[in-house]
């Protein structure tokens, strides 16, 4: 394969990158507290014995290394941006409704979606600058 630049950045190119930042993160094992653990044995339940516990929590499969090293690229990229513009950034990252992030910044959906817009851009814009174009291999 040939060395080549890569194209330009959209608006949905980094929203989407975002996007699998927050699944990505979501999809990382727990951080327990070092030194504590549980010394009692593991044993298999019948199904009865198992039937109350309607809300066992499923994990996903942990993420690639590859994905991990996007997230932590894409997590660089809100040092851009100003705190607010980082909650509104993550929130939707994280598929919030539009009305809940309206409520917590206080402002109505045509607002808060521009101000998204707003967001992604600056993004867009230091990712397009020469100096952070990046080669693909």
């Amino acid at each position: 394969m040939g060395e080549s630049v890569m194209a330009e950045w959209s608006i949905e190119d980094v929203a989407e990158r975002f996007a699998e930042a927050a699944e990505t993160s979501r999809r990382l094992p727990r951080v327990t507290v070092q030194g504590y653990f549980n010394v009692w044995p593991a044993f298999a339940r019948d199904a009865w014995e198992a039937y109350p516990d309607d809300e066992h929590v499923y994990r996903p499969l942990p993420p690639s290394p590859h994905a991990i090293e996007q997230m932590l690229e894409t997590m660089r990229w809100v040092q851009w941006l100003e705190v607010e513009q980082r909650h509104l950034i993550w929130m939707r990252a994280k598929h919030y409704e539009w009305k809940f992030i309206c409520r917590r910044f206080g402002c109505e959906r045509t607002t808060a979606w521009r101000r998204w817009q707003r967001a992604l851009q600056i993004v867009v814009e230091r990712l397009n600058e020469p100096a952070h174009r990046a080669v693909v291999f």
